[in-house]
């Protein structure tokens, strides 16, 4: 996998990416994953690919001061600014393929919106169940098709027009996961032999086209994909290709599907 595939960003596109795509698209995601996940008071969480730490906050609210929440992530820029935040969660550098974690050491594993950059998502997902506890539970959020997300379908189509199959295929990435057969069968191959898929509707909210393009790029891989004339030149033609996105106020809004994948461990 190139940077592109595997969702890896710098520390100033980490810091992008907390103030811009968290709230735009990853925080509404937070509280449904835990609810699937049936976090308790007391719970110990390890949130896999946690990013800044969007999901892993969620989860201490959850488990209250009693509980464990482990947030780990391969890209020291995330979890640096993961690490600012007030809550007591330990933020752990380390691949998803190779949990540094005994087994049965939690009582869920939960995951938003990594497992499509895992380079290996078999292994990935058979580390996730090791480390649960008999009994324990499993939720991991992926976002559904491109082509039932609109707004990024336009965008893909103007990233492809513009800058050709790189860009493009650095935003088709996310949505590597859509498929529900696939999806099913990935699980299926890690040993998840009764993990159920619910599609649940969501919304991409972004403050402006202009705030939209900036978190695209200056927040993503696509910072390493497109220049400054580049990404001046995006800005200008997103206000066209995009407009039927912007409401009355002159925000940006669209529908954003996810699947959220669960399953318990015998």
């Amino acid at each position: 996998m190139d940077a592109a595939a595997k969702g890896q960003l710098n520390q100033s596109a980490a810091e992008v990416y907390e103030e811009f795509f968290v709230p735009a698209l990853f925080a509404d995601w937070a509280a449904p994953v835990c609810a699937a996940a049936g976090l308790k008071p007391g719970d110990a969480v390890l949130d896999v690919a946690c990013g800044t730490g969007v999901l892993a906050r969620a989860a201490w609210a959850g488990v209250g001061p009693q509980g464990r929440v482990v947030g780990l992530d391969c890209n020291d820029g995330m979890l640096e600014v993961a690490a600012r935040g007030a809550a007591p969660i330990e933020w752990r550098l380390a691949q998803a393929e190779a949990l540094p974690y005994d087994a049965d050491s939690f009582d869920a594993v939960v995951s938003q919106f990594g497992l499509m950059f895992f380079e290996d998502r078999v292994a990935a997902l058979k580390e996730m169940r090791r480390v649960l506890r008999p009994g324990g539970r499993l939720a991991v959020a992926v976002w559904g098709r491109i082509e039932d997300t609109p707004g990024y379908a336009a965008m893909l189509a103007l990233l492809q027009r513009l800058f050709g199959d790189d860009a493009a295929n650095a935003l088709r990435a996310p949505f590597a996961l859509g498929e529900i057969d696939a999806l099913r069968a990935l699980f299926g191959k890690a040993g998840w032999r009764d993990a159920k898929v619910e599609t649940k509707n969501g919304t991409a909210r972004f403050p402006s086209i202009e705030s939209w393009v900036h978190t695209d790029v200056k927040g993503w891989t696509l910072a390493d994909l497109i220049d400054e004339a580049g990404y001046e030149k995006l800005q200008r033609e997103a206000k066209t290709a995009l407009a039927d996105f912007v409401q009355a106020d002159g925000g940006v809004r669209f529908a954003h599907p996810a699947h959220i994948v669960t399953a318990v461990k015998a």
